[in-house]
């Protein structure tokens, strides 16, 4: 094995001398007649200026004039390793040293390469074979030992599954190395079994940059970002695997796994969009149902649930699935929540008291908004004892300006006293209230300020929200905002206004 890879490297630095600078720079035309110590001479000047490839020609065409001096392998240690290409670089330790092999400074060397690129054992065996070594060697020899062991450890306690132990061993041993994507591999498997998919993420982002063709490395990748709700970044990465092999197991059933519930969330979303929140209620459990231990993606959906059933006025049962997102683990996204599902089913007490938790729960960048929630449950639930605009028009505290319009003229429409000729007085009153309640909540900076709390008129005084002390004329409000349907102002709507009751 150890003949193929050096038959591999001299192939290769054959294919860079091909095409080196050097080797068409016209001054070189008879190279091959110079002395294998004016090649060196050539090859140090080309190294200093960061001229690699010429290095590497220049030296390896010295090694084959010169082919038992080992100091012409050291040479080309030197350039693989300071282009990063340590496997060749090792390659050409290991051939100085079947030409040396009493060379301390090349089997030290050898040994701290193999170290850094995690053949620990192999550095071992390495340093073994020098008798009085100095205190330099020792303490390679130690740390060498040590690294050994640790990955031992490590891949032990991996094949029997004591991940979180595995994984903290192979940090452990990646503490004495520089590069070794075999180590980084096995610790992001690691990782992914005990649930840090951002350790995953990071390792096999690593992993790849080293090494572009590691399929495993993006399948792991796909299902760390999988496993953390990141759909779009598994999609990207199950990709990446399968256009270097379009039947990769892994990726294929990774991509099939993420796309078939991005498709029925879409289904849900667009029900959601269209107002069929029956249809997107179904669609986000078909969605969840695809596995249900997947909790990134059933903990935000089933929130969507929630918001669906409010729109309903399903509100038992958006509180009900509020409190299971609640009682599996309490956050503040899953306590507030609860306390728009408690609002909008006017149990107000406890929507202050939910939102209160939230602010106890929430962290130092969520205490604003949090400060924020108590108080609009504070201010729902004293309106919710005065007179309540949203519960005039039947809808959410969170209801879109679209929704309040459609809200409005379907109850003035029915609460107009023209309409209710035998209950007059009681449809005056609630068509008062409801023209009353659009006017506020159609307005944004009106109903901002009914949503602090404050007071909504100049006029209002003491009297509460719409206490008394709004004139408001209802019938007049109605007809300038029912009344002209194709534009025009005012007075022109006034004039053209027509309704049809019955």
């Amino acid at each position: 094995m150890q003949q193929l890879c050096r038959v591999a490297v001299l192939s290769i630095l054959c294919l860079a001398a091909a095409t080196s600078p050097a080797a068409a720079d016209p001054r070189n035309a008879d190279m091959d007649n110079w002395s294998a110590g004016k090649l060196r001479a050539r090859g140090e000047e080309a190294l200093s200026l960061r001229q690699y490839d010429d290095a590497l020609l220049y030296y390896n065409k010295a090694a084959t004039k010169e082919p038992g001096n080992a100091t012409n392998y050291f040479k080309l240690y030197k350039v693989h390793s300071r282009m990063r290409r340590f496997m060749d670089a090792l390659g050409d330790l290991t051939k100085a040293l079947e030409v040396d092999p009493s060379n301390l400074d090349y089997r030290t060397q050898k040994a701290k390469l193999l170290k850094s690129l995690g053949q620990c054992d192999q550095a071992v065996i390495e340093l073994q074979q020098i008798s009085d070594p100095p205190a330099d060697v020792r303490e390679l020899m130690d740390e060498s030992k040590q690294c050994e062991q640790d990955i031992a450890q490590a891949q032990a306690a991996l094949l029997n599954r004591q991940y979180r132990e595995a994984a903290m061993m192979f940090q452990s041993a990646l503490r004495h190395v520089e590069q070794a994507s075999d180590l980084l591999w096995q610790k992001a498997q690691a990782l992914f079994e005990v649930g840090d998919y951002y350790g995953v993420i990071s390792d096999t982002g690593q992993i790849l940059k080293q090494h572009a063709q590691h399929l495993d490395a993006y399948r792991l990748r796909g299902q760390a970002y999988t496993w953390l709700g990141e759909h779009e970044l598994a999609i990207k990465h199950f990709r990446e695997g399968l256009k270097l092999d379009p039947e990769h197991k892994g990726c294929k059933e990774g991509h099939k796994f993420v796309k078939n519930i991005e498709r029925k969330k879409k289904r849900g979303d667009d029900a959601y969009a269209a107002g069929n929140y029956k249809d997107a209620i179904e669609n986000y459990w078909n969605a969840i149902n695809v596995d249900s231990t997947h909790l990134a993606f059933f903990r935000p959906t089933l929130l969507r649930i929630v918001e669906a059933h409010t729109k309903l006025g399903e509100h038992d049962m958006a509180i009900l699935e509020a409190r299971k997102h609640v009682e599996h683990m309490e956050t503040v996204e899953g306590l507030w929540a609860l306390a728009d599902a408690l609002t909008a089913a006017e149990k107000f007490d406890e929507a202050v008291h939910t939102c209160q938790r939230a602010l106890e729960v929430a962290t130092d960048s969520d205490k604003e908004a949090a400060k924020r929630k108590v108080q609009e449950a504070q201010v729902a639930l004293k309106q919710s004892k005065e007179k309540n605009y949203y519960k005039i028009l039947g809808v959410a505290r969170t209801v879109t300006a679209k929704e309040i319009k459609k809200s409005y003229r379907e109850l003035a429409l029915k609460w107009h006293p023209d309409k209710n000729a035998d209950n007059k007085e009681e449809a005056e009153k609630m068509f008062q209230d409801i023209g009353e309640a659009y006017e506020v909540l159609s307005d944004k900076e009106l109903r901002a300020k009914y949503d602090r709390g404050e007071e909504v008129f100049d006029n209002q005084g003491g009297g509460g929200h719409g206490g008394g002390r709004h004139h408001f004329n209802a019938q007049q409000f109605f007809h300038q905002h029912m009344g002209q349907q194709g534009g025009g102002g005012r007075g022109r709507g006034q004039q053209q206004f027509h309704v049809r009751y019955g």
